[in-house]
């Protein structure tokens, strides 16, 4: 038998022209009557005013807020829903799978960084 090259295929890559990836901070979802996994990813941030009335100074400039709208501004949130996927049971579980991988690889990153003494990405150092 000879020890000839393994079979093998190559897969390309094809962007559409609107690609534009988008940060997330969270998802929901479930599961659909077909039995497939839905997720719906969200940007999750305080809402912002339709609508914001200033005072008028003596002197003419802007002054204090004296309303927004809605005025529940101070107690809301907004989960913007840009995008979502639905994946086949198959799917899920390889993607999962390559998450999971993907997660080995940022926790060696971080224990290395741990090892370091590098500080965190967004913290200021305190010294």
């Amino acid at each position: 038998m000879s020890q000839g090259k393994k079979p093998e295929i190559a897969f390309k890559y094809i962007f559409n022209y609107a690609y534009n990836p988008v940060y997330i901070n969270g998802a929901h979802g479930g599961i659909s009557p077909r039995g497939e996994l839905v997720m719906n990813f969200y940007l999750e941030r305080p809402p912002l005013p339709e609508e914001v009335k200033h005072a008028i100074n003596p002197n003419g400039t802007i002054g204090d807020v004296t309303s927004e709208e809605p005025h529940d501004l101070s107690n809301s949130m907004v989960r913007y829903i840009d995008n979502g996927v639905i994946l086949n049971y198959e799917s899920a579980r390889n993607i999962h799978y390559w998450i999971g991988e993907r997660l080995k690889e940022m926790e060696a990153i971080e224990k290395a960084k741990a090892a370091m003494n590098f500080p965190d990405q967004g913290n200021e150092l305190t010294h």
